[in-house]
């Protein structure tokens, strides 16, 4: 008896064009602390795996985190086997709105910004 084995191969994930990005979007995404980090964070690096970014955070919450990110046209994700590449779209960004991803990371972090785990114990 031969056995068959069934390779699954995982769905490439679905990024928008430039011309799609909009400005809900962008600034939801952008709304949460996660994801303003995420976002942050492959600003100052080429490319970075969703093991690097995730701050210690469940992997369903980053799962959740990326797809918003990626629907929103600011992260592009490539699997490259078990391991997820990410990086910003800088050049497309700023193809559809130029200089607002510049403007939004040029402000700094603000220290009385209230992120998700302390809000959750106010």
């Amino acid at each position: 008896m031969v056995k068959s084995r069934t390779i699954y191969l995982m769905r490439p994930y679905k990024h928008p064009t430039a011309d799609q990005f909009t400005l809900e979007r962008i600034f939801h995404a952008l709304s949460d602390p996660a994801r303003l980090e995420i976002v942050r964070h492959l600003a100052r690096v080429e490319a970075a795996t969703c093991g690097e970014l995730d701050g210690g955070r469940p992997k369903s919450s980053m799962s959740h985190h990326f797809r918003i990110l990626r629907d929103a046209g600011l992260v592009h994700t490539r699997a490259a086997g078990a391991i997820h590449q990410n990086t910003l779209r800088l050049a497309d960004l700023n193809t559809r709105f130029p200089g607002l991803l510049k403007a939004i990371l040029a402000q700094a972090p603000e220290s009385g910004m209230v992120t998700a785990e302390r809000k959750h114990s106010l």
